[in-house]
């Protein structure tokens, strides 16, 4: 089943793009939601979107890297003065060099160690390589399959940011460009984790998590499957997770908001929403432990054990509204 959105009195075919973006499939229309490749004035990138209104944060520009417009979204990378290079997709910073770990590592290792046999996984997005980099760390997956639909992000961020894109290099992955539905779709019952790297849960993007989605994601797994994906934050999108989480209990019995800080992306913070078909497993409790010593072998900088189970420890307001 296809997803829809009406604009204009016409249905547009939805199709996922990549972490916090989404495209439009009717002769490949894309609603732009923010000021894109004029978003640098004066030196200054600046976050302009009505997906925050009322805000706006900026980093001062040392260098463009590169400037393009694929067949779906407009790709900015810069050198910044104080966070090192920068992905901005359409204008929305997906990534900075000095604070991307945090998101990476948090959407990967909340599923993959809360499994007890992560082996197969599934990425859904993640063009710059950030989260199959860190798939790559856990020693108990055997295979990992990513499917992006614009192949021009993968190839600039090969170029441009190496220190994530090296997750191409994977003896363990398989790359596919195209559509991330589509593909699950036809692998039916394959996966134990299926990471989705997706667009903001907020606005027209909110298609991307509706109970069509999650039902998607629950026949692709395994009978014991994991999912995880990005989910807002509780400063600007609770009610939006609510009703998403919402959305996902009709199809997994098991369901969680688990948070991380991320001083690049709006307010700070972003969540996580990680679900288990496996009523009984405790999400917060990592079955896999790193060691000391993989820890410093695979340079994680954001995620231990305690961190994991940390992360879902939520303020009042936030239990009062998702619990």
């Amino acid at each position: 089943m296809h997803r829809y959105l009406r604009s204009g009195g016409t249905w547009f075919r939805l199709v996922h793009i990549s972490r916090r973006r989404y495209c439009l499939n009717a002769g490949w229309l894309i609603q732009k939601r923010s000021r894109r490749m004029d978003s640098i004035r004066k030196g200054w990138f600046s976050e302009l979107s009505e997906l925050w209104p009322g805000q706006c944060f900026s980093l001062e520009v040392k260098e463009v890297l590169y400037k393009d417009k694929s067949k779906y979204q407009d790709i900015l990378i810069f050198e910044s003065k104080n966070n090192g290079t920068v992905l901005a997709l359409d204008g929305i910073i997906q990534c900075t060099q000095k604070d991307e770990f945090s998101y990476q590592e948090m959407i990967t290792f909340l599923p993959l160690c809360a499994h007890p046999n992560p082996e197969n996984v599934l990425i859904v997005g993640g063009g710059d390589g950030g989260v199959a980099r860190e798939v790559e760390k856990h020693p108990l997956v055997k295979r990992c399959v990513q499917v992006e639909i614009d192949d021009r992000v993968v190839e600039s961020s090969k170029k441009f940011l190496p220190f994530m894109a090296k997750g191409f290099n994977s003896s363990k992955l398989s790359l596919h460009i195209g559509d991330g539905f589509e593909y699950m779709k036809q692998h039916i019952s394959e996966f134990d984790v299926i990471i989705t790297d997706s667009s903001d849960p907020i606005g027209p993007a909110v298609n991307l998590f509706t109970e069509s989605y999650y039902k998607l994601l629950k026949q692709a797994l395994r009978s014991n499957g994991i999912v995880s994906s990005q989910m807002g934050t509780v400063w600007t999108d609770l009610p939006q997770i609510k009703q998403t989480m919402n959305n996902c209990r009709k199809h997994f019995p098991n369901v969680r908001y688990a948070t991380s800080s991320v001083p690049s992306y709006p307010d700070g913070q972003i969540g996580y929403l990680v679900a288990s078909l496996d009523a009984s497993l405790d999400l917060t409790k990592p079955s896999f432990k790193f060691t000391e010593e993989q820890i410093t072998e695979h340079n994680l900088r954001y995620y231990n054990d305690e961190i994991h189970s940390a992360s879902y420890v939520l303020p009042n307001f936030v239990k009062k509204e998702l619990y």
